[in-house]
């Protein structure tokens, strides 16, 4: 992210990094700072420095010397129609990076009040193209149809541990240090609770915070499914209103993350539900209570899971891909179907679906062949799955290894 961070405090007057707590935004703009890209550094998460913005913002903000980082920037809206203020009186680029552990976007007034002056940028947990040291280009390879991906390559199909290993530890970068499943469990346990105690509280005062563990366990094992607000509901006993309010709280926080529909004005027979997901499949799995073993032994477990762990490949793909695609999900009601289409900002669109399996029938392509049919500018259909080969099934259809998301 840090190429596109730069660019963006070159021509917007205040920059915000934002994304769950823990996923490296302080150590990121820690390093902005060591390269001398901004000239001072505070944290409201200190009750002294969090006091004087609430108390006096502007006063607070004019003995900054810019270009300025605030980081947990969230813990005071007060300061946004300061920051407006300032901004507006000198409207040079790159004078304020805000970093957030919830989206800003979602806080009283602040949207309006700093509209057409920010840019936002999200921080999801490593991908694991990251862990490895490299940024994954494959979502602008599929646009510039370089595909089959891994053609050209000795790649091979991951090996049952591997896939497992990586969908249970994830992308939090202290969760990637941690040896042991037990020390990963403990680290998980005390995030949650923090977030609750600290974020959520902040963000909303909600006297059911003793309901929202729950409620995201069974999010968690709703996972890549339809989000059923009613069948949750009657499950945890909360009023679906209540229940609505509670979701958008953890979507707000990043702890989930919602697909929506592809779907357009001339085709009314598309299901316009949202899919939810979890930001990261290690919380997903620690949620669960699930280990390799159960993975290994339950492929009716393990799928949405992996659906789960390509979603967010593809989301954290995205936020620095070029192409800058969205993400949607594809079903009609005669239950055709395809796990994610990625589409362009020119229309251009890739199908992608998502098999557990290590082998692959040509039955596995319908969903995305229906889904070409309804938008001619589909310019690929790929099925990612666990097996060694990249294998084509007709024009621009194509079976792929699902280690080429992330591997050079």
């Amino acid at each position: 992210m840090t190429e596109q961070t730069i660019a963006a405090l070159a021509d917007t007057r205040i920059v915000v990094i934002n994304g769950a707590r823990q996923t490296g935004k302080s150590t990121f703009v820690g390093e902005l700072l060591a390269e001398d890209y901004a000239k001072e550094y505070l944290t409201l998460d200190d009750a002294s420095t969090l006091s004087a913005a609430q108390n006096e913002p502007e006063a607070f903000l004019k003995l900054l010397e810019t270009p300025a980082i605030i980081d947990e920037v969230q813990r005071a809206p007060e300061l946004f129609l300061s920051l407006k203020k300032i901004v507006d009186k000198q409207r040079k680029p790159g004078q304020f990076l805000l970093t957030g552990s919830t989206n800003v976007l979602n806080l009283p007034k602040i949207a309006d009040s700093l509209a057409g002056r920010m840019e936002i940028q999200t921080l999801w947990p490593l991908s694991q193209g990251e862990i490895a040291g490299h940024k994954e280009q494959v979502i602008d390879e599929l646009f510039a149809e370089k595909i089959p991906l891994g053609k050209k390559s000795s790649k091979k199909g991951i090996t049952p541990d591997d896939l497992l290993n990586r969908i249970l530890i994830g992308g939090y970068p202290e969760v990637v240090l941690r040896p042991t499943t037990e020390r990963r469990s403990k680290w998980f346990e005390s995030y949650l609770t923090a977030i609750i105690q600290r974020d959520i509280r902040d963000l909303a005062n909600i006297d059911g915070l003793r309901d929202i563990p729950l409620l995201l366990q069974l999010l968690a094992e709703r996972a890549g499914n339809l989000i059923n607000f009613a069948d949750v509901s009657r499950v945890c006993g909360i009023s679906a209103t209540t229940l609505k309010r509670y979701v958008n709280l953890l979507e707000n926080v990043f702890l989930t993350v919602l697909l929506p529909a592809w779907f357009t004005n001339k085709e009314k027979r598309l299901i316009k539900t949202p899919k939810i997901f979890l930001n990261d499949t290690g919380l997903l799995c620690h949620l669960q209570k699930v280990d390799a073993q159960a993975l290994e032994n339950n492929r009716t477990l393990l799928g949405p899971i992996l659906e789960n762990f390509v979603f967010m490949e593809l989301k954290k793909q995205s936020t620095w891909s070029k192409t800058q695609p969205q993400l949607y999900y594809f079903r009609s009601h005669s239950n055709q179907e395809v796990d994610f289409i990625l589409e362009a900002p020119n229309g251009k669109t890739v199908a992608i679906e998502v098999k557990s399996s290590a082998t692959i029938k040509a039955d596995d392509f319908n969903g995305i062949k229906t889904f070409a049919e309804l938008n001619t500018k589909c310019i690929a259909g790929i099925v990612l799955y666990t097996g060694e080969k990249t294998l084509a099934f007709g024009e621009n259809l194509y079976a792929v290894p699902v280690n080429a998301l992330w591997e050079t």
